[in-house]
């Protein structure tokens, strides 16, 4: 009953967050976020549940682990695609090195990129 009260109450700040939060990268971390956590919760409910009635499964574990690995993977993308659109605040630039991203790629760069394309 404890992970159900969890997963619930993470699922519903992401649910808020999504709606509420006023640009895309903001939006981005409720449901990576807190969904995330949320979700896991409910799959430990379950597993507790099917353990506690002798029909135990490790499904739920593997359903974990995709989440885990895919959620962070799919945020960079989409804050990548943000970033890229231009439709955020760029990140500060870095200190000493102004190439430290795909946003600015130096000239020696592009024309080893352009001779690539073309071959």
């Amino acid at each position: 009953m404890f992970l159900l009260i969890v997963g619930t109450i993470f699922t519903l700040v992401a649910a808020i967050g999504l709606i509420k939060l006023d640009n895309p990268m903001s939006r981005l971390h409720a449901p990576t976020k807190a969904g995330t956590v949320g979700i896991g919760a409910f799959l430990l409910a379950s597993m507790l549940h099917g353990y506690m009635l002798g029909q135990g499964s490790m499904h739920e574990l593997l359903v974990m682990g995709f989440l885990f690995i895919t959620a962070p993977i799919s945020a960079n993308f989409m804050a990548k695609v943000n970033i890229h659109k231009q439709s955020c605040i760029a990140p500060p630039t870095p200190p000493r090195d102004d190439t430290w991203s795909t946003l600015n790629v130096s000239e020696a760069d592009r024309d080893v990129a352009d001779q690539q394309a073309e071959a």
